[in-house]
């Protein structure tokens, strides 16, 4: 039987740290962020669906979407980014939910999710249990200035626009914080992986 952990957490939490450990231990890994950039590639549909929501206005010179201009765009107003939300979630979901068949046909035992936002599009009924990464609001933005470069209050506005951490970690069935260093994470899920592998046999025996 295949088991399907969703895996999220804040912008700047570390999902793609976990998501390296993950995958280097063999779990096939379901990449949602990568999922969103692929269905806003030309001719695909969310691609279509975008440029005629928000306009010719957001495409570079290549008629590829201005991604850094959009999302300066809709995390400034809620209303557009609703409006792209609307698009994409569908589409993400529909990719996501073919992948799992795929990796329950290939009897895989655990798969992998990661999902920024599965909270916030109740995602998590897709998946058997879920990961939640927690980080202080204040590491979180020390990580997030110094990853992509931003002001604090370019930073704020990206953090809030997700749900509150402790909403997410009433909702999660795991809780993993992730405040120290990459080798102390990646302990923390391996003993976590060990959890998991104890439960799949309890449950079948």
């Amino acid at each position: 039987m295949t088991k399907v952990l969703g895996l999220t957490g804040g912008i700047a939490s570390g999902k793609s740290t976990a998501d390296l450990f993950f995958q280097r231990q063999g779990l096939p890994l379901i990449d949602s962020d990568q999922i969103a950039h692929q269905i806003l590639t030309p001719g695909q549909e969310g691609y279509n669906l975008v440029v005629e929501k928000f306009g010719p206005g957001f495409l570079t010179a290549t008629k590829e979407i201005d991604r850094r201009r959009l999302g300066q765009a809709v995390f400034s107003d809620q209303s557009r980014l609703q409006t792209l939300n609307d698009i994409t979630h569908p589409l993400i979901f529909r990719e996501i939910e073919d992948r799992i068949a795929q990796n329950k046909r290939m009897k895989k035992p655990l798969v992998i999710v990661d999902a920024p936002l599965l909270f916030e599009t109740g995602g998590q009924s897709y998946c058997d249990q879920t990961l939640l990464l927690a980080v202080p609001e204040q590491i979180q933005l020390e990580r997030l200035q110094a990853r992509d470069g931003l002001d604090e209050a370019e930073a704020l506005k990206k953090i809030h626009s997700q749900m509150p951490l402790a909403q997410k970690e009433k909702l999660a069935d795991y809780v993993v914080t992730n405040t120290g260093t990459i080798s102390e994470l990646e302990n923390k899920l391996a003993q976590l992986l060990l959890e998991l592998k104890k439960e799949n046999q309890d449950g079948m025996s």
